[in-house]
């Protein structure tokens, strides 16, 4: 087999081609460990219905983010085509999973806190993409800074669980994410979400504040990226969650 061969084959192993605007990366998820996520809000029903097709085929499921009720339609069509399960995360995310094995049992536990309840649809997202991955997720929602005392308990609770990360989404003055990584020994990111107006609206004043917290060990992603903040905590809980493993092995 001469190089060009053999870089071809490689190729076609990574990437299904639909037309000729979509190449899907069916082999992210054995490459990086994180599945690729479909960002619909940009693109026809019809072509998220053939990636989530294709995905199907290929990996065996499909994760989809920021749908409307247009792709909410396409993918359910999708799924009931190819007999597959739609599991919704929210009103704007969604994975479909098809018939298979047996999901082995989850890898890691993934901390979800939002800070009030218009932090959720972004918060989803990484429930969403942490779940790919294979961890196991908790979630706690409305225990912002305007009302600290709500936040103790369930706080406790995860670590208690042994959470081995925690994401942490709010908007507004972005503050909840510098007060739970000043009390939580496992790492935190933080997800700024566009909820908020006036100036530093639109999630601007809560990734500042975010950027320029004084509580180490706090991370920061894009203003409602919570596939990256998903992302990021599944790939430090599974590495926790194999390290533990391999430290008890006799």
């Amino acid at each position: 087999m001469t190089p060009v061969e053999a870089e071809r084959c490689l190729r076609s192993r990574q990437t299904v081609r639909l037309a000729e605007r979509i190449a899907l990366d069916v082999d992210r998820q054995r490459r990086t460990g994180i599945p690729e996520v479909i960002l619909a809000s940009p693109k026809r029903p019809a072509d998220v219905a053939g990636m989530v097709t294709a995905l199907l085929a290929g990996t065996g499921s499909a994760c989809i983010s920021r749908m409307r009720a247009g792709h909410r339609a396409a993918v359910d069509a999708a799924a009931a085509q190819a007999g597959a399960t739609v599991v919704r995360y929210g009103r704007r995310s969604a994975r479909v999973i098809g018939a298979g094995p047996t999901p082995v049992a989850p890898t890691g536990l993934v901390g979800l806190i939002a800070a009030g309840t218009s932090d959720i649809e972004p918060l989803e997202e990484a429930r969403m993409v942490s779940e790919a991955v294979g961890c196991a997720t908790v979630r706690v929602v409305d225990v912002g800074v305007a009302g600290l005392h709500r936040l103790f308990e369930p706080l406790t609770g995860m670590v208690r669980a042994g959470v081995d990360a925690i994401v942490v989404a709010a908007g507004m003055d972005g503050a909840l994410p510098s007060v739970v990584a000043g009390i939580v020994a496992v790492p935190v990111i933080g997800l700024p979400t566009s909820t908020g107006y006036g100036a530093g609206g639109g999630g601007e004043a809560a990734l500042l504040a975010m950027l320029q917290s004084c509580a180490p060990g706090l991370v920061v992603v894009n203003i409602d990226n919570g596939v990256g903040a998903g992302a990021a905590a599944a790939q430090i809980a599974v590495r926790r969650s194999e390290a533990a493993r391999t430290s008890a092995a006799p």
